[in-house]
């Protein structure tokens, strides 16, 4: 070897020793910092309508990391509604039915049944007394799975399902349409007198049975039938499972209610703490009372702020970023917001347009969501059909100009961007042929 051979080798020789100095001088955080050069992040399946996988993997590929547990990392947060967004039909409604058909609904204090909701009309309580309160005495299951009970399942069923009572008299009345929804807060509320335990033992029954039932089975309660399926969306699976390995922050935000969403969730691999539902309060002993979890400025026991549009927002705020009083109803500095959304129903539209880097809209043909879905502003909404059974094209365009908005006491209205302009009338143009 020459003498300028020999020195070359003796620089190089010396830079790496320099290199690896430097890095145990660092301490282990600073070698942590620099993953491997053949990294790369987790890519998505297919299965996706359009362009919209390479949109989510754009998203995965810009936020997440292929080190996503090195130290000190702030994870990007990514936010799902569950019923119809991660699985097909509702997890709700699900438990409602088994509830009725094994009889674990329990007739109200002194079968006063304007006790199980502040929105409950006369009229309603009037006909669930009529029919309920002769079958057993206050605080007791009622025997809603047997034939002596199937009229007041059918009375349960129809105010919960279509907030009407058989008769077809309003069932609920004087509530914000922006806050909460009362048949869908009816249900935590008829799980009074349980423990969360117990209700997450009932939701896993009604999970098992509607996993194995076969698509499109019906199930009977009371003399009639209701939806008997669920079956979670393998894309969406996918794509949590996906942004979880990026390392994101993956969370569930539902208007099922808490113990309920929790058994579901597992099934896609978020755990109990990443799961927002409609939260009761509680007796000292750990039994589920009448009365929901405040958010917000709105006390604990009004029952006013579910996972409903802006009460969403305000649980997503108050759960995942820590913010407390009337300031998480309020939106956030887009540095604190979620990067991800998706859901499929105006339910789901506030949390959404809080997603600063991309909104997914799985299409069920809803007018305010799918008007700013379509309008795309922003240019960050993406729209998929939804994956088992989708909706048909709808054949006029959503009324986004007219009566696509809901005021908070029900008064329609036009849909409108930020600065106030109106949207006009959006043709369906996601849809599967």
């Amino acid at each position: 070897m020459t003498r300028t051979g020999t020195t070359r080798r003796l620089q190089a020789l010396l830079a790496a020793a320099t290199a690896v100095c430097g890095l145990l001088a660092a301490g282990p955080a600073a070698h942590a910092a620099r993953p491997a050069a053949h990294c790369s992040t987790p890519k998505l399946a297919a299965g996706w309508h359009g362009d919209n996988r390479a949109r989510l993997q754009e998203l995965i590929d810009r936020h997440g990391s292929c080190d996503p547990h090195r130290p000190g990392r702030t994870k990007p947060v990514a936010v799902f509604d569950w019923d119809n967004t991660v699985v097909k039909n509702d997890v709700g409604d699900a438990t409602m039915f088994w509830l009725l058909r094994n009889g674990r609904i329990r007739q109200p204090a002194r079968g006063d049944w304007s006790t199980t909701s502040r929105h409950l009309t006369p009229a309603a309580a009037r006909a669930l007394a009529d029919a309920c309160g002769p079958l057993t005495r206050p605080g007791s299951p009622l025997p809603t799975g047997t034939p002596r009970g199937a009229a007041c399942a059918d009375e349960v069923k129809a105010v919960y399902g279509t907030s009407a009572t058989r008769a077809g008299v309003a069932a609920f009345a004087g509530w914000d349409r922006r806050t909460t929804e009362p048949a869908y807060a009816w249900l935590p509320q008829l799980m009074q007198g349980w423990t969360a335990r117990q209700v997450r033992g009932f939701a896993a029954a009604a999970r098992a049975e509607n996993l194995a039932a076969p698509v499109g089975a019906e199930q009977r309660v009371g003399t009639g039938t209701a939806t008997g399926w669920v079956r979670y969306y393998e894309q969406q699976k996918d794509l949590i499972a996906t942004l979880r390995r990026a390392g994101f922050d993956v969370w569930i935000s539902s208007a099922s209610p808490q113990p309920v969403v929790e058994v579901w969730a597992r099934g896609v691999g978020i755990p109990a703490d990443r799961v927002i539902g409609v939260r009761n309060t509680t007796t000292r002993g750990g039994e589920l009372t009448p009365h929901l979890q405040g958010c917000g400025s709105v006390r604990d026991g009004a029952d006013t702020m579910i996972t409903y549009i802006d009460g969403k927002r305000c649980w997503i705020n108050r759960e995942i970023l820590g913010i407390r009083g009337a300031a998480a109803e309020q939106v956030q500095p887009a540095g604190r917001r979620q990067v991800f959304a998706a859901g499929d129903s105006d339910t789901d539209i506030s949390f959404l347009r809080d997603a600063t880097a991309l909104r997914l809209v799985v299409n069920r043909n809803k007018n305010e969501i799918m008007c700013r879905a379509y309008d795309n502003s922003d240019g960050k909404w993406i729209v998929n059909p939804m994956f088992i059974e989708p909706k048909p094209r709808r054949s006029s365009p959503y009324p986004c100009s007219t009566t696509g908005w809901t005021d908070r006491d029900g008064t329609p209205g036009p849909v409108r961007r930020g600065d106030t302009s109106v949207i006009p009338d959006q043709p369906d143009t996601v849809f599967q042929p």
